[in-house]
């Protein structure tokens, strides 16, 4: 509209106010699409000519984009390092509510690994390399049950008692060196027998032709 005096200049102030609203508003909501819905975390928005409540929100726009992509830069380094066997890295960046919430999780979880697979490998040596046939894991794990229960049945078997299997439900390659160590028991256990059956034909029976089957 066509305006003059004081009229023409409260024209200017308020279109000046929508230019500079329209802008605020297109560069939040920007930011707002691309680390939230795009993944672009390092986004931030900027607004010329804005004072006062619209600095201080764009600011905090900028803020909370920024802090984001600390957070999730950070979370996802670690598991990165997680998934290539690199249990040495934690979460150290400063959060709060549900993102401090992660943040003990993720920590935990490469804590409770470490420990895992430290205690693992030291079972594995102390009983596949070492002898020491009655190592055992300690940590509050199911996966470090089963193998503690394998590490006993190995103990048994060494000890001679070839009757204990290992009775557990396990998945991929874990229920693969089961199977595998079952079997083993099992035709050791057969050669036992059959062993043992020959020697009592032949040394305590007289029975002189006695041969034991090939099992193995």
């Amino acid at each position: 509209i066509q305006v003059e005096g004081e009229m023409s200049t409260l024209k200017g102030t308020v279109n000046s106010m929508v230019d500079q609203l329209s802008a605020f508003a297109s560069k939040v909501t920007r930011v707002a699409l691309e680390v939230g819905t795009q993944g672009i975390l390092c986004s931030q928005a900027r607004v010329e000519g804005v004072q006062g409540t619209w600095a201080d929100l764009t600011l905090n726009v900028n803020k909370m984009a920024s802090n984001l992509t600390d957070q999730v830069r950070s979370i996802s380094e670690v598991t990165k390092a997680v998934a290539l066997g690199d249990l040495g890295k934690v979460v150290n960046v400063d959060v709060q509510g549900e993102m401090l919430d992660l943040k003990m999780t993720v920590n935990s979880m490469v804590a409770q690994l470490s420990t895992l697979a430290n205690e693992v490998t030291r079972v594995s040596l102390e009983v596949g390399i070492e002898g020491i046939l009655c190592g055992q894991a300690y940590v509050p794990d199911v996966l470090t049950d089963n193998v503690n229960l394998m590490a006993m049945n190995w103990t048994s078997q060494a000890g001679g008692d070839l009757t204990k299997k290992i009775e557990v439900d396990l998945r991929g390659q874990i229920k693969e060196l089961k199977e595998t160590v079952d079997g083993m028991t099992e035709s050791l256990s057969l050669f036992a027998d059959e062993v043992t059956r020959v020697a009592t034909e032949v040394g305590t029976e007289g029975r002189l032709g006695g041969q034991a089957l090939r099992l193995l």
